[in-house]
């Protein structure tokens, strides 16, 4: 039986992700994404499934960093799951006894709404992730009076749910990436996604706007862009791109080989089926038979026969 890693401890939407995504593997929960990521790597785990946005919070930070730095690691898999978060008590507590409230910081934001509300004088301290709070508020020790966690989270810990459904949207959505060790690519679907990160060889102006042209020339659809400090001085950044079509479309390589051109570096996270199996709408004269008559035109003329 194959093995994922994944953020833990047991209880998180990371948790739920994955066996949606993979119901039948070995689970290995790890205590933060770049463990996770390393027993991917390391072998420890046939990979490993984390985070990477949120429709609220925004980008995963530690994902992109550590998905652009160590050996690499290759996307294969996709899933959009709801966030719901419930506020998690050890059995017996009331709300208006709920001084300090321990949560990840992303849950944090997400319900910032329901804390000032109901919560006025509460302070809210920090944990690795929702679940990882759950577990500390069900120690009979703990300095802390509630959890804002998944309600998974409190059946395995032995909670409460004193209010439920508590984010200010009802809407939110996380997206969580299944990765790899390098290997065979999934097979292009028509809906698809590719990722990859793109190192600056110098800062110049117009540097953006020459990657992003390389796309636009070509038709093809960027579907997120982030800047990432390189941690070598102040005004350094990195990006991440996620962009629509599989590396096997011609437009989409072709694409590829100029970032390659203009990047001191480009590393490629993979091409992967979309989860929202969106298809992807191909702009008129960038089909992969386009790209294909127009080499072999380009040929003719090179050979003197055109």
């Amino acid at each position: 039986m194959s093995k994922l890693a994944y953020l833990g401890p047991q209880g998180t939407f990371c948790e739920a992700a994955l066996r949606l995504l993979e119901p039948d593997v070995e689970r290995l929960p790890c205590a933060n994404v770049g463990v996770a990521l390393d027993a991917a790597r390391d072998g420890a785990a046939d990979g490993a499934v984390v985070p990477l946005e949120n429709s609220v919070e925004g980008a995963i930070t530690q994902t992109l960093d550590e998905l652009a730095g160590g050996r690499p690691l290759h996307i294969t898999g996709e899933l959009l799951l709801p966030v719901e978060f419930s506020l998690l008590v050890r059995p017996g507590t009331e709300l208006a006894q709920i001084k300090r409230v321990i949560t990840h910081p992303a849950a944090h934001t997400q319900c910032r709404g329901f804390i000032e509300r109901e919560m006025p004088g509460a302070v809210v301290i920090a944990a690795s992730s929702t679940a990882a709070a759950a577990q500390e508020v069900a120690s009979p020790e703990s300095p802390y009076d509630a959890a804002i966690s998944p309600a998974i989270a409190g059946e395995y810990y032995g909670l409460d749910a004193i209010a439920s459904n508590i984010g200010d949207r009802s809407d939110t959505v996380t997206r969580f990436i299944k990765v790899n060790r390098p290997g065979r690519l999934p097979e292009p679907t028509g809906a698809d996604r590719t990722s990859l990160v793109a190192f600056l060889r110098d800062d110049h102006p117009g540097a953006l706007l020459e990657m992003l042209s390389e796309f636009a020339v070509r038709g093809v659809n960027l579907t997120r862009i982030e800047s990432r400090p390189t941690g070598d001085g102040i005004g350094r950044y990195f990006f991440h791109f996620d962009f629509e079509g599989h590396i096997a479309d011609a437009r989409v390589g072709e694409a590829v080989a100029g970032l390659h051109r203009l990047c001191d570096d480009l590393r490629f996270l993979g091409s992967y089926p979309r989860a929202d199996r969106v298809p992807t709408q191909i702009k008129e004269g960038t089909t992969d038979t386009d790209f294909a008559e127009a080499a072999e035109w380009l040929g003719k003329i090179r050979a003197g026969l055109a």
